[in-house]
């Protein structure tokens, strides 16, 4: 099936941010066309990013700057699937978040008891039931400490999301899972992480989209979080060469996308 057949049966393109609608503080080209074509063809488009160091109305602020005007629904973050997979599965339980002052006021805001920090010597007081790690661009060793003595002595251990490296202007940084690999050598454990591509993902887009899970496409520059959210949860899985993957990377990978695309813009063009 060629590009065009392929994106005249998709509905809702879910997008990532970082390395696909922009870098940094730059938009990409093609990003605001895109939007113009998706809304010209009365398709809809929802912004996902698996960026936990941010809360949503920061990336409302973002895309302002950037020309693009969106609601609150329009954009939905792997700290929104931490926030909804606790209320669900761990209601009541007491929370040590890894995380910027921005995730940790959307945790609180969202009914989570959270701890902390303090007592990692020891003090039952301080001792957490879950532990989760998120994007932390904040992050003190003293954190990181707390983090692993929890996790070492019992608490569930989650991670917002698998992202090695955060693409950036000026190239790329140490993303969650990077952090999760310094916690995991030395506590022992490895977290249940939560944002693209994991299930929990897949599940909370297909309840907010509104369409059937093969009119859903998740369109990224990564491979191991944006193409395979799509493609191992029964829906396509697009691949932008706009960040962090390049053509050759893609040829090579186990986690084959179902459309490779230059940009956004290029599909635009094929809308």
């Amino acid at each position: 099936m060629d590009k065009r057949a392929l994106l005249e049966n998709i509905k809702l393109f879910v997008l990532d941010m970082d390395g696909t609608f922009y870098l940094g503080e730059r938009i990409l080209p093609g990003s605001l066309r895109f939007i113009s074509r998706v809304r010209e063809t009365g398709r809809r488009f929802l912004f996902f990013t698996n960026n936990s160091s941010k809360t949503p109305a920061l990336y409302i602020e973002k895309l302002a700057r950037m020309g693009l005007a969106v609601s609150r629904e329009d954009i939905v973050t792997s700290g929104d699937v931490a926030i909804d997979y606790l209320n669900r599965r761990h209601r009541g339980a007491s929370v040590y978040l890894m995380g910027t002052e921005a995730l940790q006021k959307d945790f609180a805001d969202a009914g989570l008891r959270l701890v902390p920090g303090e007592g990692a010597d020891g003090d039952p007081r301080g001792r957490p039931d879950v532990v989760v790690c998120a994007f932390d661009t904040e992050l003190a060793y003293a954190k990181l400490e707390r983090a692993c003595t929890y996790i070492r002595n019992g608490a569930v251990f989650l991670a917002t999301h698998e992202d090695i490296n955060c693409p950036t202007e000026a190239g790329f940084i140490p993303d969650c899972g990077a952090f999760c690999a310094a916690i995991e050598l030395s506590a022992g454990r490895s977290p249940k992480y939560l944002g693209k591509p994991n299930a929990e993902t897949a599940d909370k887009l297909l309840a907010l989209a509104g369409v059937p899970r093969e009119a859903l496409a998740f369109v990224g520059d990564r491979l191991y979080t944006d193409v395979a959210a799509g493609v191992n949860n029964g829906m396509a899985g697009f691949l932008v060469l706009s960040g962090e993957t390049k053509a050759e990377d893609a040829a090579s990978s186990d986690i084959k996308p179902d459309a490779v695309f230059r940009d956004l813009g290029e599909i635009a063009d094929l809308l």
